[in-house]
């Protein structure tokens, strides 16, 4: 079953890509003749054209976070494995891959900015400010929940830490080697690799690593702080673009496990059931739970703040988009696909969560190549957790361009990041009744994502209708359907918290917020003609 479920599902990927893909690329007309933004507005700092592979890596592992892991199976637990895996399929296709690969083109077709910015030019001013409210409020929990999440980590395995902790110093020293120095991105790759693959092995065993990296998860909250907050300020070729690329080798290593598991693992039952029902033990519906719960596993609005935050600004050429934006997406559906695979043989939720499904199902899987299970799920947990930590570093920068976009930069990168960090960890630390602000508003979050993707993929409609003159229908159609998801979703979420009021208020917020800019589209897409503010 684990076998057909995978090989189906890179049958449809493979295919999409080279089909849909190359539709997408007529639609969009790319051409790599015209000079993106980082090559024609370079400044060593945010602009910086980067090889296709280095971007692919920081890109994948930026969007990737926990969702695609976190999501699938949680959904999976509620309603069986069935219909989470058709809509990983379907959503990565049609949906996820179509949003993101239309946020990186909208973004390099208007100065590398922001999807914010294409709301400015084409909808409005109002609109963009209503966008970046409205996108800056998601990141900052994205921020807080991410970092509590990556501290936890760190906390209980003290190998992930070690090894966590090695590669963002090796991603500087990576950094400096090819940008100042020359050195070829194979050899610093073929160096670099193997001793952050090996560290894991290396710190499962070591009492040295054992004892000197096991902290406290206070610790860890102040190390990952300072951190992010140099992710976000320093040059982008510093430390953000490759320590992510470097990550996305354990990434892509995990995910090599998880296909070997999938294909070769007929001695795994599969004791999860692939349909429970229309509704789960909570007597909520499959619609629009699923959808919202599965998430980035195929489809979310944080994939549109990457691409047109820090990707946008680093592609080298215009074709490039589409195995960055639509590939990346098809390759974190396939991450969905064994995340699914390891709740099938777990046969449910397990103590812990999904994290410790997924660990406990890499830990079996990595078994069938000699690996000890031990270190087969360290190596899955450190992939999680730079899932993880690539989402985090990505989405403190991307608040800071955020903020400095929303005060027409006249806002430096340091406060910018100061007032995105200091409201991410009062997230953490600000606490009602005994529990922290950040997990009662958690349950907001996956509605929240889903409404940034509706709303992205309406701007980047209102662009290809008004300013490329074609049909928009593969982008409106997927808009609608995940606008009424998304927005009946939040409705449930009210009725059912209504003694709640953190919940209750940012959800109005956010659905009040999210009217008044479909307003503002309709008001542009009912006229018949519309000249950008700023020529695209």
């Amino acid at each position: 079953m684990l076998m057909t479920l995978f090989l189906i599902a890179v049958v449809v990927f493979v295919v999409a890509y080279k089909t849909y893909g190359a539709y997408q690329k007529k639609i969009y007309e790319l051409d790599d003749t015209r000079e993106t933004p980082a090559q024609c507005m370079f400044d060593g700092m945010d602009y910086c054209p980067a090889h296709p592979a280095v971007l692919l890596g920081h890109h994948f592992s930026s969007i990737a976070g926990a969702g695609p892991i976190v999501g699938p199976i949680a959904a999976s637990a509620m309603f069986g494995w069935l219909p989470a895996y058709i809509w990983v399929l379907v959503g990565s296709v049609f949906f996820g891959g179509v949003h993101d690969m239309g946020a990186v083109v909208a973004s390099i077709r208007h100065r590398g900015l922001s999807i914010g910015e294409v709301v400015s030019q084409w909808i409005g001013k109002k609109g963009k400010r209503l966008f970046l409210c409205f996108t800056w409020l998601a990141l900052t929990l994205v921020i807080a929940v991410f970092l509590e999440l990556a501290a936890q980590t760190f906390a209980a395995d003290p190998a992930v830490a070690f090894s966590g902790i090695l590669y963002i110093f090796l991603a500087m020293i990576f950094g400096v080697a090819i940008y100042r120095y020359g050195v070829s991105l194979k050899v610093a790759s073929v160096i670099m690799v193997p001793i952050i693959l090996g560290a894991v092995f290396f710190g499962s065993y070591n009492p040295w690593v054992q004892s000197a990296f096991k902290m406290g998860i206070d610790t860890w909250r102040w190390i990952l702080v300072v951190y992010i907050f140099a992710a976000s300020v320093l040059p982008v070729w510093l430390l953000l673009q490759p320590r992510d690329y470097l990550a996305s080798y354990l990434l892509y290593f995990s995910l090599f496990i998880g296909a070997v598991g999938m294909l070769f693992g007929s001695q795994f039952d599969v004791k999860l059931p692939a349909f429970t029902g229309f509704t789960n033990a909570g007597g909520e519906f499959l619609w629009p739970l699923l959808f919202v719960t599965v998430a980035c596993g195929a489809i979310s609005g944080f994939h549109a703040l990457v691409g047109s935050g820090t990707t946008a600004k680093q592609l080298r050429k215009e074709s490039d988009a589409v195995l960055i934006g639509y590939g990346s997406m098809l390759t974190e559906g396939l991450v969905a696909v064994i995340a699914i695979g390891t709740i099938m043989i777990a046969g449910g939720m397990l103590k812990g969560g999904p994290t410790v499904v997924y660990g406990a199902g890499l830990g079996k899987f990595s078994a069938l190549i000699g690996i000890d299970p031990r270190v087969g799920t360290s190596l899955g947990l450190l992939a999680l957790n730079s899932f993880i930590l690539t989402s985090l570093d990505t989405a403190t920068r991307l608040a800071r361009y955020q903020l400095q976009e929303f005060f027409d930069m006249k806002l430096d990168r340091y406060t910018a990041t100061a007032i995105g960090v200091a409201v991410a960890m009062g997230l953490i630390f600000w606490k009602t009744g005994n529990k922290p602000v950040w997990l009662l508003i958690w349950p907001v979050f996956g509605a929240s994502n889903q409404l940034v993707a509706a709303l992205s993929l309406m701007t980047v409609g209102v662009w290809v209708m008004k300013g490329l003159k074609k049909s928009a229908n593969f982008v409106m159609i997927p808009m609608v359907f995940m606008l009424v998801t998304t927005v009946a979703a939040l409705f449930l979420l009210i009725k059912a918290n209504l003694t709640n009021p953190i919940i209750c208020g940012i959800s109005v917020l956010l659905l009040v917020l999210a009217v008044l800019l479909v307003k503002e589209t309709w008001s542009v897409l009912s006229k018949k003609d519309q000249t950008p503010t700023t020529p695209a």
